[in-house]
């Protein structure tokens, strides 16, 4: 007896198999995707467009305003999910195409799983060349996806019907593989999509995707914990793998029993709540006193889940002993071994928990955890200090400071610029996943999009974006599909009147203030920017208010607004919190006119012999 078939098109099998995945959440079976995010154009509309609406009730379809804003909403939802779940997202070929293509840069970055689905040319090639085509003088089968490539974990182009098959097979290993996990890109031939095929029917079964789990080499965890049982002065690095791993219990257990302090990077922060005694806050450049102290003079960094990028690490300046291990917990092999660490490849929970059995009643030194908690203390009487009220023009500091005080049990989600800096010192995050920030690609635009996708993932939470004005201006246009959605966003919006991050860097690296404050530009006019205006055009509820009392007062008179809601509160661009932070290596000219930036290369050159290469 031959083989059960039915006749497709390529684009009705994608749509048929992505309804037939599954996963496991806290017991209970639910699909995989979360939905699609959609923008259709001539490369998508007929084809993935119908096929999109004949699954409607089982795989739903969500309109995005931009492209770029869509995906990122995509990829926090994923994110939120702690990668449990994803979306897809589809566009036409040329512009909408290519807007994702940052999107899909930043999910590589990140580890984060999202399927995209951009159209491409005709693969019979018969209208050659199509509308938004990008023909190549000397290579007929480049097209403007061929952009993925580099930004995806796995990438394909369909040009037959069949080839579906294998490549979504393919895909979802990649999208669910701990180590691999990242972006997608099934690259979709126009043509292609609409032609028809004799799928086989078990192609369709239902699939349930449960978490993998791998456990260390025995040679490497017997290792580890002999390093770990000779170090004085040993600390935690929590990464992002921590979260993504759901080990968060197994990594406060491990503290515990053994007196070891930890510090959490950005995507790390949330691992352990705030008030946990062990918890020293963040690392690194934009570290606390605490942690960072601690990471200067430690001669062992337990690196759980982390990359150990460059903010982390103080571009290699920060830690100072001589003597120190770094052991890379990962169930990456490529971030497991960065900078000569002893590689311990494996899933961070079911590792946390062997080493914990393994070390017994080992533990650190008392008088290092002693010096931890009195470093802990110091800085929170700083963070105090730095996040108090003020009848002033508020610093990122007192804003957050509001924000914390008025809605303490929210999700706050942010990106890019001076806010991910003071948010890592000063945001007290209470439970895993609470605090949510990009900023592996530091992505300006990400915020409001992404803050989208946490709210689709966790509707019943609170969510709150912090958002400043130059990253507002770049891609705002989601709140529009947050109010489509009945998708309540408080957004609080910190205007400096331009790009106040980088304007303080520049300052710090001897430049003139130039082209970053608006008011530093190249212009006839200043422009008279209504922020609140803006948003209440949207569908937004919006107000402007005039002080940190104010925002306190409207977040939480907001709180059970229903509709998203856009808060707006003008800020001095040059406040930072002084407490805390360590170098960041951003070269200085070596030779300049002005006397400024000659001094700022000396300083640079003396910080350079602080960096250690391996």
């Amino acid at each position: 007896m031959g083989q059960k078939t039915v006749r497709l098109t390529m684009a009705q099998a994608l749509a048929r198999f992505m309804t037939r995945q599954m996963t496991v959440i806290e017991g209970e079976k639910v699909p995989i995707f979360g939905g699609v995010f959609a923008i259709f154009g001539h490369g998508n509309v007929a084809g993935v467009g119908e096929a999109l609406y004949a699954v409607r009730d089982e795989l739903p379809t969500y309109r995005g305003q931009n492209e770029q804003g869509m995906a990122h909403a995509a990829i926090a939802f994923a994110k939120a999910s702690f990668r449990r779940r994803f979306m897809a997202a589809t566009t036409s070929i040329g512009p909408g195409a290519l807007n994702m293509v940052t999107a899909a840069a930043l999910a590589h970055v990140n580890r984060l799983p999202i399927l995209l689905l951009p159209g491409d040319v005709f693969a019979n090639r018969g209208p050659d060349p199509v509308l938004q085509q990008v023909e190549n003088f000397g290579d007929g089968t480049v097209s403007a996806n061929d952009c993925f490539r580099p930004v995806s974990r796995y990438f394909d182009r369909i040009t037959r019907p069949e080839q579906i098959m294998p490549a979504l097979r393919r895909a979802m290993e990649a999208l669910t593989d701990p180590a691999e996990c990242g972006p997608v890109t099934l690259s979709l031939c126009q043509d292609v999509q609409a032609e028809a095929y004799d799928y086989p029917e078990s192609f369709f079964e239902e699939k349930v995707w449960r978490t993998r789990r791998v456990l260390p080499d025995a040679d490497e965890f017997a290792s580890a914990a002999v390093a770990l049982q000779k170090a004085k002065k040993p600390v935690i690095i929590a990464g992002g793998g921590v979260l993504y791993s759901e080990a968060s219990e197994a990594l406060r257990t491990f503290a515990e029993n053994h007196g070891l302090p930890v510090m959490e990077t950005q995507a790390g922060k949330s691992s352990l709540p705030h008030d946990h005694y062990l918890n020293m806050g963040s690392v690194g450049v934009t570290g606390t006193s605490a942690a960072n102290q601690l990471a200067e003079e430690a001669d062992l960094v337990l690196a759980v889940g982390t990359r150990l990028q460059d903010f982390t690490t103080g571009s290699w300046a920060l830690f100072r002993n001589e003597d120190l291990e770094i052991v890379g917990l990962n169930v990456q092999p490529f971030d497991a071994g960065k900078h000569g660490a002893m590689p311990l490849v494996g899933d961070a929970r079911t590792t946390l928990e062997a080493l914990d059995a393994s070390l017994g009643g080992w533990l650190a030194d008392q008088d290092w955890t002693d010096s931890a908690l009195k470093g802990k203390a110091e800085w929170l009487e700083a963070a105090g200090r730095a996040t108090a009220p003020t009848n002033e023009l508020p610093s990122d500091a007192q804003v957050i400071g509001a924000v914390q005080r008025a809605r303490d049990n929210s999700i706050l989600v942010c990106a890019a610029g001076g806010l991910p800096g003071e948010l890592h010192k000063l945001w007290q995050a209470k439970g895993p996943g609470s605090y949510h920030l990009e900023y592996g690609f530091s992505t300006m635009g990400y915020e409001i999009a992404g803050g989208l996708g946490v709210k689709l993932a966790r509707p019943y939470d609170d969510v709150v974006v912090m958002v400043g004005d130059g990253s507002y201006m770049m891609l705002n246009s989601e709140i529009a599909s947050s109010i489509m959605l009945g998708a309540k966003l408080t957004i609080v919006l910190l205007d400096n009147a331009g790009y106040g991050c980088i304007n303080r860097l520049q300052m710090a690296t001897g430049g003139a203030n130039f082209n970053n404050l608006l008011k530093d530009t190249y212009h006839e006019v200043l422009p008279q920017i209504d922020f609140a205006a803006h948003a209440a055009s949207m569908g937004a509820v919006a107000k402007k208010v005039a002080s940190i009392a104010e925002l306190e007062a409207a977040l939480k008179e907001t709180e059970r607004e229903t509709r998203t809601t856009v808060l707006v509160i003008d800020t001095d661009p040059l406040i930072t919190t002084e407490a805390g932070g360590a170098w960041w290596d951003v070269a200085v000219p070596e030779v300049s006119d002005r006397k400024q930036v000659n001094a700022a290369r000396k300083d640079y050159e003396q910080a350079l012999k602080d960096q250690k290469h391996v």
